[in-house]
């Protein structure tokens, strides 16, 4: 019996311990969510005057974006991804992707063009828990075709990474199309992302054919994995 109730009791604290991390995690990204402007402590950040371009930056909930702003990012996605997502699994769904863009979750960084306020890029982001990790996950980074190849898709990832670290986030994750080849060397070399040990390829979740990859890069507070895995990931998180 004695046996047997310790390792009853080891369990029982395993659990409370599993609880009381999580319970962390959580308050983690709930308090980065109640943030009014991420970016306010970082004025340096919401201006990119390179490269010939006179771009200001704001961070904003979706809730607070102006209708217009929002259809825009959405029209954006669409032009540039409905033949991607075409060539996936997934398929594109115009309602499904606008859902999932106007979920009151999300956040959005979104540039203009200083003179004038026309929207020209944004990234839509979310500060989440994914396979028992607070994170900051990207959903998407699109820009206009006239502002590309000017550094500025690269400073709004650099943003994002900046925000994971002032919000003490564990990494930024996001999830790419193998076959969106652009896109997938840019996130793996030019912003240094690995493959996450949540996407197929290494997970195994979805056989060999998936379609898509998810990346990540760690902060400075999630440079010591947890060295069992979590408990709270079955592999495919996203």
């Amino acid at each position: 019996m004695g046996r047997k109730s310790s390792k009853a009791k080891e369990k029982k604290q395993r659990r409370l311990e599993e609880r009381a991390a999580m319970d962390a995690v959580c308050a983690k990204v709930e308090t980065a969510n109640k943030i009014d402007d991420p970016l306010a402590s970082f004025p340096a950040f919401k201006k990119y005057d390179r490269n010939g371009m006179n771009i200001v930056i704001e961070c904003k909930r979706v809730t607070d974006l102006d209708p217009s702003t929002v259809d825009w990012a959405v029209e954006l996605t669409k032009t540039n991804m409905q033949t991607m997502y075409e060539q996936s699994e997934w398929g594109w769904k115009d309602r499904e992707k606008k859902e999932e863009m106007t979920d009151e979750r999300a956040w959005y960084l979104v540039a203009r063009e200083g003179d004038s306020a026309v929207p020209t890029a944004f990234s839509h982001f979310r500060f989440d828990v994914e396979c028992g990790e607070e994170v900051l996950y990207c959903y998407e980074v699109q820009l206009e075709s006239r502002v590309r190849r000017k550094g500025l898709g690269k400073f709004l990832m650099q943003i994002l990474q900046l925000l994971a670290n002032s919000t003490q986030m564990k990494k930024v994750m996001l999830t790419v199309f193998k076959h969106n080849h652009g896109a997938y060397q840019f996130f793996k070399e030019a912003m240094q992302f690995d493959i996450d040990e949540s996407s197929p390829s290494v997970s195994g979740c979805c056989g060999d054919d998936c379609s898509y990859e998810i990346l990540s890069r760690r902060t400075k507070y999630g440079e010591h994995p947890h060295p069992h895995g979590s408990p709270y990931c079955g592999g495919c998180c996203h």
